[in-house]
């Protein structure tokens, strides 16, 4: 998709806080990150608040709490309209008309079904009219006309009908499926008409990772994983990762999409693992499972220049992963146990890790050292299937990050919707 002019608009922007505010920025976020440019327009905001790229444009009567914004919905919610409604609506068309033109797509966020700010409502009826909005997507988090609280804030006939007026030159999107369903009932439009995109998380900063960790993350491609398995161990024979990469081959051969991190690197006091890092990488080639089994070790910007990560990262894959997976022939204590259990990951844990036994008791799952790969992968996957936790952490993992919401719904969308074109001078921006 080629560079296109989108504009987001708003009652209030970041840094104001708010639900619909922050999809704004992730929608700002990614949509510059695909090469758009992107506009914010709103009653209150700050450049600096939006994500880097993203232009400011600021109408102060957009924002609800505008005293003629405050002034017209008091009058509103009791049923009067205002004796300047016309001239109200007017002037906010005109204010509007040289940030919106440009646009060749303008998400327009509630304010097409909310009654917050009905002569703004209006005004994008009438700019629409004018043929000075094209490309308009009504983006529904909201209906006043359904909600037992503010459906008493609204009155038959015009302008609150405005928020339950179909418009065929208008794109929808509810947030979801029950949204969609309210929608199509009042605009009395079918149900098709109205796409459903989920609102998403950003995993970054919701798990406090690192830039580092969430580049490293990024290269392990986790997102797409069924099931993350960690082993946070130098690579020695006494880890005994062979069977980990043999665990998952037959995890991979039940259809799952597994993914196991290696964190640490051959231990440097001993020659020899060097040697066997060496076998396991034969191994892991023989067992066809490269992208499924992944040493940190390997991960280093140029061949000859091995990674290495800190606490800090390590910690970031704590928090990403499913599993804390410890398959070891002997340890001396097995302090990743501890670890997972402070950072609530679930144990799967060999019996000779004098931790595991002896302060994980129940709250692990044990086997032994020497136990077929097949049985291994078998509890792994039944625990996986069992867990209503990990059931819903794989599917937002792998569907409502706003990463994989923008790449597999909205802007796929985006590039089906017709384009618009309209000429005109781009308004004074702030950046």
């Amino acid at each position: 998709m080629s560079t296109v002019e989108i504009a987001i608009l708003h009652y209030t922007a970041p840094p104001v806080v708010g639900g619909v505010e922050a999809v704004m920025a992730a929608q700002a976020r990614w949509l510059i990150a695909a090469g758009h440019t992107v506009t914010v327009i709103a009653g209150a905001g700050a450049a600096e608040a939006l994500p880097p790229g993203a232009r400011f444009g600021c109408i102060p009567e957009l924002d609800t709490r505008h005293r003629q914004t405050l002034a017209a919905s008091a009058q509103l919610e009791q049923g009067h309209v205002p004796p300047d409604f016309e001239q109200v609506t007017e002037a906010l068309a005109g204010r509007l008309s040289p940030w919106v033109t440009p646009a060749e797509r303008l998400i327009i966020h509630n304010v097409f079904t909310k009654h917050f700010n009905l002569p703004l409502t209006a005004a994008l009826h009438r700019l629409l009219e004018r043929g000075e909005l094209r490309g308009g997507i009504a983006w529904c988090h909201d209906i006043t006309w359904t909600s037992p609280q503010s459906r008493l804030k609204v009155h038959p006939g015009y302008p609150w009908d405005l928020l339950r007026t179909y418009r065929p030159d208008v794109a929808y999107v509810a947030v979801s499926q029950r949204r969609q369903r309210e929608l199509a009932d009042l605009l009395g439009c079918p149900r098709d008409r109205i796409r459903v995109i989920y609102n998403g998380v950003d995993p970054g900063p919701l798990l406090g990772l690192s830039h580092a960790g969430q580049v490293l993350i990024d290269r392990l491609d986790l997102a797409h994983s069924d099931l993350v398995l960690l082993m946070p161990v130098r690579v020695t024979q006494a880890k005994n990762i062979e069977l980990a990469l043999k665990v998952v081959a037959d995890l991979k051969r039940r259809g799952l999409r597994p993914r196991l991190i290696v964190t640490g690197p051959p231990d440097p006091h001993d020659p020899r693992n060097l040697a066997y890092y060496q076998t396991l990488l034969d191994l892991r080639r023989q067992l066809e499972i490269e992208s499924e089994a992944r040493f940190v070790y390997e991960l280093g910007a140029a061949p000859g220049q091995p990674l290495t990560i800190d606490e800090r990262i390590v910690g970031d894959l704590y928090r990403v992963s499913d599993v804390l997976f410890m398959p070891s022939h002997r340890e001396g204590f097995g302090m990743p146990v501890v670890e997972a259990g402070l950072a609530g990951l679930p144990v799967f844990c060999a019996t000779a890790v004098p931790a595991a036994e002896e302060i994980g008791g129940g709250e692990v799952n044990l086997f032994s050292a020497d136990a077929p790969p097949g049985e291994v992968a078998g509890r792994l996957a039944a625990w996986a299937e069992g867990s209503a936790v990990h059931r819903l952490r794989r599917r937002v993992r792998q569907a409502l990050t706003w990463e994989q919401l923008f790449q597999q719904d909205l802007r796929p969308w985006l590039e089906d919707l017709p384009r618009s074109s309209r000429p005109g001078q781009q308004p004074g921006y702030a950046t």
